[in-house]
């Protein structure tokens, strides 16, 4: 696969059998998690990227994800397993404020974040391809639950999460791409 090449896919998991789904017998929509999931190879190892990814959290966040308007971590302390922080976002001009913990934390591996207020989970998933040059980054949002009185615009919502992971790993690719570009040149230029 070219080192460049951005794949995404989308998909829609069944949770339990249900044989009687009133959502659907009364055309509300789907009551199922909506996910939206997308990777690409990002020029780095995978410490390097899980850094600032998750060390980073809190400084690169609003970088990669232009919706975030406010962030603050809740708990003191280095980021960690359990830390707990609070976001305010404006995504297609609505605000939205929710708390969000982290539930998976293994560096250079996998950072989950979980809504502690809204039923969401995302997830970045980090996978060497060549140990200290490359590194396969996947991110997937879930959206554990669609409330009722969105339910009719169910399509535009799977459409805008299918839209926001794809552009969360091109952006996480160019800004760390471009910082480790950065700091390489500033190392190898000769002094004047």
């Amino acid at each position: 696969m070219p080192v460049n090449q951005l794949n995404w896919e989308f998909t829609n998991q069944k949770g339990s059998s249900n044989m009687f789904n009133l959502g659907s017998m009364l055309n509300l929509g789907s009551t199922e998690p909506v996910i939206g999931k997308a990777h690409t190879i990002v020029e780095c190892s995978a410490n390097e990227l899980f850094q600032y990814l998750g060390e980073g959290l809190f400084e690169n966040y609003p970088k990669w994800s232009s919706e975030v308007k406010e962030l603050e971590q809740i708990t003191p302390g280095p980021i960690k397993l359990g830390t707990v922080g609070r976001q305010v976002r404006i995504d297609q001009g609505r605000r939205t404020e929710s708390k969000f913990k982290i539930s998976t934390y293994e560096p250079g591996v996998r950072l989950t974040l979980v809504g502690v207020s809204d039923p969401y989970r995302c997830t970045y998933e980090l996978q060497a391809v060549h140990p200290e040059h490359s590194t396969k980054l996947t991110f997937s949002f879930e959206l554990l639950e669609i409330l009722a009185i969105m339910r009719p615009f169910e399509g535009l919502v799977r459409a805008a999460i299918k839209d926001g992971a794809e552009r969360t790993v091109q952006n996480i690719k160019r800004l760390v791409e471009t910082e480790k570009s950065m700091k390489t040149s500033i190392i190898h230029r000769e002094p004047l």
